[in-house]
């Protein structure tokens, strides 16, 4: 992240020294590594709710989605079943009309008119 190495290490350690002397610069450093230690906790607090947001988003879309394609295999199932029984129908529809059309025209009604008319 920073490029900090030995030399600028020293050389801020010197300074510290200088400007806050012998006495100020253990509670000096003790507080800075306090501050640090706590925004790295903070930090790493915000990274670990963030991935776990992000985490229950991805899992609720999983849900979403599963739950969709539950509904479109029902939606299916139900169809093919709307379709087969059509089907049938049609069958026995055309089975009817075919036996019909073997069984030759339906006998004329003409001789039980001439049964009335004496």
């Amino acid at each position: 992240m920073f490029d900090i190495g030995f030399s600028e290490l020293l050389l801020l350690a010197v300074i510290s020294l200088l400007v806050l002397g012998p006495e100020r610069l253990p509670g000096a450093v003790r507080t800075a590594t306090t501050w640090i230690s706590r925004i790295r906790r903070s930090f790493n607090e915000v990274r670990i709710e963030l991935e776990r947001e992000i985490n229950a988003t991805e899992l609720k879309q999983d849900l979403h989605n599963q739950s969709i394609l539950k509904q479109l295999k029902d939606t299916e199932k139900e169809l093919n079943q709307d379709l087969d029984a059509v089907r049938a129908g049609l069958k026995n529809l055309q089975f009817d009309v075919e036996s019909k059309i073997e069984s030759g025209p339906p006998p004329q009604a003409t001789s039980q008119t001439a049964d009335r008319n004496p």
